[in-house]
């Protein structure tokens, strides 16, 4: 059994170093933190299992979210990894409420524990400033990774998604199974249009004369003409503009328009957006609280007891937000804008790809060892069982060569039965779009309704601005750029779709922002881009 720590409190000593049970020096211990990938001990085997004839141990740190613990530690596909490599992971799990200030702690002190797992421990930017602390895995990958190393093969994104850029790998990326293309998609009160007699819109002037419906014509049924078109909290959702073609994944107001990058905010398609929304503000059809209200006053519309009130959003599913009027609500097609053209934020790979999601620390001694051991988990079915729990546990493999899902626990949900059984969204993966056609979903909920949502969206699903990363250098600069620009272009976007007036001010507008350093922001922007294309 994995020895496991959990630890949620300031000030708990970090787990540092690594041992061997039977006293063996480190294989190729490298101390240095330079990238040395020689095996020369007797213990370890560069390929086949076990890793290691004598047990050692690793200590490993993760990060999950509240209360959830270590319970994905008893995973039986962890549990078989430890017999049959002889490397005894010893998990230290923090909780993501007491994270933020011990990470600061453990990064000041340089004391790690010899692997991290999942990407909520170390963002780009902590793994950029702290190079030191962290080893480049480059030649680990080419020596000791055979799993990785096919799976970037077959999917250079991996590569491009994970090397820095001082053109090195510093952690280990993951493709999660099973997840969709399309992102937030249009949801709207199907109960209302058939009270109606309306079809489900597919045009902006469709769109348009449904939300009119819904305020004038009491779909609800209730005497009042109580019913909100559509709500948000603190600005509208950006997907309204999606029309348009704006489709801005990463929330940094870059996108790729014809193979080449396009600010947003200063772009035609989101001034004739503007115009479009205010339009719909200004007759009503936008809650005149939007730009005020915060999330519980929104969470009680959508979930008013009496009725309900609100008739159109982007969600994720159709029933994520909506309550007790959920069975109303059903996901449709991109609205098509102006140019007849559908576009649907997402990612034409599939919303799978993460980085950050194993890092092997300057402390490890046993850097090879690691990297056997990490290499175990980029195999389909090992994949599976590390995001849906382990075959036999969650997880059927049926006589076909398929594998579908278990039913949870009675008073269990899916989801929260997922995250206890396995590490979930965190941790190395590789799942091949050809082990996915194996995977058999239940198309009524969780991952496999989504999956059925998506196919209302993924043939308009655009290229985003790829998850690109910063030097150091420009990690420094962006926030004294970003700040005010972004404070700028939301307050202005409030005002034009408020009370009008974009077509007086959009020069002045632009003209204030490139006084603001914009065209600083867009050349970072632009050379991280091509940063990213460049990785062979």
């Amino acid at each position: 059994m994995s020895g496991v720590a959990l630890v949620s409190v300031l000030g708990t000593a970090v787990l540092t170093g690594c041992s061997s049970d039977s006293g063996e020096k480190s294989a190729a211990s490298n101390d240095s933190g330079k990238s040395s990938a020689s095996a020369s001990n007797d213990n370890f085997h560069p390929e086949g299992l076990p890793i290691v004839d004598k047990t050692v141990t690793l200590n490993a740190l993760t990060i999950r979210w509240g209360n959830m613990g270590d319970s994905f530690a008893k995973n039986a596909w962890l549990q078989e990894l430890e017999k049959n490599s002889n490397v005894k992971i010893n998990w230290q799990v923090i909780s993501n409420t007491d994270w933020e200030t011990q990470k600061s702690v453990m990064l000041a002190s340089g004391k790690m524990p010899d692997i991290i797992v999942g990407d909520m421990a170390f963002g780009d930017a902590d793994i950029m400033n702290n190079l030191s602390l962290f080893r480049p895995l480059d030649d680990y990958i080419d020596q000791y990774m055979p799993n990785l190393k096919a799976a970037m093969a077959e999917m250079p994104d991996l590569k491009k998604l994970s090397t820095f850029p001082d053109g090195k790998v510093y952690s280990l990326p993951a493709r999660l199974p099973s997840r969709p293309y399309s992102s937030i998609q249009p949801v709207i009160n199907k109960a209302w249009l058939d009270k109606l007699g309306l079809k489900e819109p597919e045009t902006l002037d469709d769109l348009y004369k449904v939300l009119k419906a819904f305020k004038e014509q009491d779909p609800n049924d209730n005497g009042v003409l109580d019913e909100i078109p559509y709500s948000d909290t603190k600005d509208v959702d950006m997907n309204l503009f999606a029309p348009f073609g704006i489709t801005d994944i990463r929330n940094n107001h870059m996108m790729l328009k014809d193979g080449k990058l396009e600010y947003i905010p200063t772009s035609d398609a989101y001034k004739a957006g503007i115009a479009w929304v205010n339009k719909l503000y200004s007759e009503g059809l936008i809650d005149k609280e939007t730009f005020t209200q915060d999330n519980t006053m929104l969470t009680a519309k959508r979930q008013n007891p009496d009725a309900a009130l609100v008739g159109f959003s982007y969600q994720w599913t159709p029933d994520a937000v909506f309550g007790p009027w959920s069975k109303q609500y059903v996901t449709i097609a991109p609205i098509s804008g102006p140019d007849g053209k559908k576009y649907q934020v997402g990612d034409p790979n599939g919303l799978s790809f993460r980085r950050n999601e194993l890092l092997i620390t300057t402390a490890c001694k046993y850097p090879e060892i690691a990297a056997r051991w990490a290499d175990q988990f980029y195999t389909g079915e090992a994949s599976i069982q590390n995001f849906w729990g382990a075959i036999g546990t969650s997880i059927s493999k049926n006589d076909d060569g398929t594998y579908s899902l278990m039913d949870p626990p009675e008073g269990t949900s899916a989801d929260a039965w997922y995250w206890d059984s396995s590490l979930r969204d965190f941790g190395p993966k590789y799942v091949s779009p050809e082990f996915e056609k194996k995977i058999k979903l239940d198309p009524a909920t969780g991952d496999g309704l989504k999956l059925q949502l998506d196919n209302l969206g993924k043939d308009y699903v655009t290229q985003p601005f790829p998850d690109v990363m910063y030097t150091v250098e420009e990690y420094e600069e962006m926030p004294t750029l970003t700040t005010d620009i972004e404070s700028y272009i939301k307050s202005t976007r409030a005002k034009w779709i408020t009370q009008g007036g974009i077509d007086e001010e959009w020069d002045s507008y632009v003209k204030q922002l490139n006084d603001m350093g914009l065209q600083k922001l867009i050349k970072i922007y632009s050379d991280a881009y091509d940063r990213y294309q460049n990785v062979k």
